[in-house]
């Protein structure tokens, strides 16, 4: 069956979904995870989390779902561990080096793809299967059809988000909050500048054109489950817990009766949380304004429903578990009793003594008697499902005694349950291979265009590659620029499954090609066997050098480092690929499913448009392949007159032409080789100094 997964953000919330109904829960521990503001469990705390939930048949799932730098891998590593030991059940990663590096220490450790790993297609889904991923959790952004198809042919399995807020940008590719105010959402501080309002095209007001409303997929479960999707997922770790038992208990009886909302479950979770109600625009690929909501400024949490739930998980137990008990009493023998129970088809099995009962004085002790002293389980989890005894007549065991039997039973029964899966052995980390030196010379300039009219002869003379969009190949003659520089396509960041062929025939059938660059992982299984040099793109969120050794072993030939990582950092990372940054151009804030010009009636086109926020910044939007909105920082990074990012160990600097004419585009690129000393009206550092949280 479907499995229900709800989230944890607290030891109360933990409590609440499991009394709840939840299958599973996900919750983290110290800051590596993508919800660094809630009330992460300690390591002592986690692993009594563990044992509550294995005690009562429900999973756990610990999120280390964030970009790591390498002085912080060691102690997710120790992390790791402490997990495994713990008996975790499996582990949301997002880092490739994070994954290369659990798959070492804790080797039989199960292992998700979190949907910050930005996986939407069905090859990238089998490129997480491949590696060994057993789950991977799809973009919310994925229409009903679109699951169906990754669901049917993945080879691993997939959870969906069922319910729970939603980012405006593709999960794993907002950098709004990090270049904004240093606060990285890929490492669980977003401050959540899609909140705020912004004038499309116009000054702001009151619209909050970037604020989506809650997901609620409650009328699609049982399609969902028809589809094979094996996981549920409830968004909230960040929320009360009152509102994860609301939410998780109404899921739990839709699925158990498997039918649709009652009005009045709707309207319940309505009231646990909405923003202007609730969208399942996505699921059913109807987007627009309809799906855009904001919560009111003096909304107020329903305290009469919250209290009535807090009472019902915090004063019962509903999680009991169903054992069965034997017990013999032999003349000249220890009493014995033995407690069972069945869970997911393995019967796990306890076996205790007491002490050699004695020859009865005045009443023999009964069948009855002793199963009716064995059924006081009364202060535990357990209900029993099935007592027998064997005794011989003309015996006595004291009701203390047998008391004592049932505690002892039941106490070992506890810790067995509590202890599933923390008998995992662990393996030694490896070391890094030797690295070969970072190259000691000047990086050499490459660029990205958006537009054709951006490309021209001077400019591809200055450059040593040009990424051209993989949409814009077919209007350039790349006969004329092939000879002066080298060609590689860039793919879109952002596809469908359906996209896939076409993708692999443009890039069969296009002469004049050298290579690619992909920024997504289901690019990488589009290139096998194409003649193509394949280099990586910034959407692969290259942190450390442990992914850089992974992209490494996966067949590029060099790698785009995160635009959040301070020159230091990407100094110190160890070049086991050839490394690239993007040194000038606005960087790229959200990429979006659901357009914000097209929900304001202000799509022009294709030629974009402004966002405006609340302090007079204007944020160009630029359309992308698929008639996606990708939004762009509001200052142009620029860093021809600092000489750091030439002494970091780059092999490639790379220039990202956005809304640049031709001839802006020539005049940076000149500057950047040292002929001129063109500046750009309005500039920034981006994080290249200050870095991220």
């Amino acid at each position: 069956m479907v499995e229900l997964l709800s989230p944890a953000g607290s030891r109360e919330a933990l409590v609440a979904a499991v009394q709840s109904g939840a299958d599973a829960v996900y919750l983290g521990m110290d800051d590596f995870n993508a919800r660094r503001g809630a009330r992460n469990f300690s390591e002592e705390e986690f692993a009594r989390a563990v044992s509550y939930c294995h005690l009562r048949g429900v999973r756990v799932y610990l999120t280390l779902n964030t970009l790591l730098t390498d002085r912080e891998l060691p102690a997710a590593a120790d992390a790791l561990r402490r997990a495994n030991a713990s008996g975790v059940d499996a582990v949301l990663v997002q880092d490739w080096g994070l994954l290369t590096l659990a798959r070492e220490i804790v080797p039989e450790l199960p292992l998700h793809a979190s949907t910050q790993m930005s996986i939407f297609t069905l090859s990238g889904a089998r490129f997480a299967a491949k590696l060994g991923l057993d789950r991977v959790v799809l973009a919310r952004e994925l229409r009903r059809e679109d699951i169906a198809a990754i669901c049917r042919d993945c080879g691993a399995e997939v959870e969906v988000f069922v319910h729970g807020a939603l980012c405006m940008c593709y999960s794993g590719q907002c950098a709004m909050s990090a270049l904004i105010g240093r606060r990285s959402g890929n490492r669980g501080a977003c401050a959540q500048p899609c909140r705020l309002p912004y004038g499309v095209n116009a000054p702001a007001g009151s619209e909050r054109p970037l604020s989506l409303k809650d997901n609620n997929l409650s009328a699609y479960l049982q399609e969902l489950d028809a589809m094979g999707v094996a996981c549920l997922k409830i968004e909230g770790r960040m929320k009360r817990p009152e509102y994860v038992a609301v939410v998780t208990s109404i899921y739990r009886r839709l699925l158990d009766e498997r039918r649709a909302p009652t009005a009045e479950e709707s309207a319940r979770l309505s009231a646990a949380f909405d923003r202007d109600g609730f969208t399942d625009g996505y699921y059913r690929g109807k987007l627009g304004d309809a799906m855009l909501g904001a919560r009111p400024e003096n909304a107020r949490w329903p305290e009469d429903l919250f209290a009535a739930v807090r009472k019902n998980y915090e004063t019962a137990e509903h999680r009991t578990v169903p054992v069965s008990l034997h017990c013999t009493v032999h003349a000249g023998k220890r009493a014995e009793l033995t407690a069972s129970v069945e869970r997911d088809g393995v019967s796990h099995t306890v076996t205790v003594f007491g002490g050699v009962p004695e020859n009865a004085r005045t009443r023999d002790l009964t069948e009855s008697d002793l199963c009716a002293r064995l059924r006081k389980t009364g202060g535990t989890v357990f209900v029993p499902n099935q007592i027998s005894a064997e005794l011989d007549e003309g015996l006595m065991l004291s009701a203390s005694a047998i008391n004592a039997l049932r505690r002892e039973a039941l106490e070992e029964m506890e810790q067995k349950l509590s202890h599933i899966g923390s008998t995992r052995h662990e393996a030694t980390e490896r070391p890094l291979p030797p690295c070969p030196d970072a190259p000691d010379m000047m990086p050499l300039l490459t660029c990205s265009i958006a537009r054709a009219q951006q490309l021209t002869n001077a400019l591809a003379d200055q450059m040593e590659a040009v990424y051209i969009p993989l949409e814009l190949l077919h209007t350039i003659d790349l006969s004329a620029f092939a000879r002066r520089t080298r060609l590689f396509a860039l793919l879109p960041r952002v596809f469908r499954t359906a996209d896939e062929k076409p993708f692999r025939a443009a890039l069969e059938n296009t002469p004049y090609l050298s290579g690619a660059v992909v920024g997504n992982a289901g690019h990488l299984p589009l290139l096998s066997q194409l003649p193509l040099e394949v280099r990586g793109d910034f959407g692969l969120n290259v942190y450390n050098s442990r992914a850089l050794l992974f992209l490494r072993d996966q067949g590029l030939h060099s790698a785009t480092v995160s635009f959040e990582l301070r020159h230091q950092q990407i100094r110190d990372l160890q070049k086991y690929l050839p490394c690239e940054a993007i040194v000038y151009g606005r960087l790229p804030l959200m990429i979006m499913e659901n357009c914000p010009l097209r929900s304001a009636k202000q799509c022009s086109g294709g030629k974009g448009g402004v966002l405006n926020d609340r302090t007079g910044t204007a944020f160009p939007t630029l359309c992308a392949y698929g008639c996606r909105c990708e939004i762009e920082n509001s200052r142009t990074l620029f860093l021809a007159d600092k000489g750091e990012y030439k002494t970091c160990g780059l092999t490639y600097a790379r220039l990202r032409f956005t809304t640049e004419t031709p001839e802006e585009c020539l005049a940076a690129a000149r500057r950047y080789n040292g002929q001129s000393d063109w500046t750009p009206e309005e500039y920034t550092r981006g994080l290249f100094y200050r870095g991220v949280e």
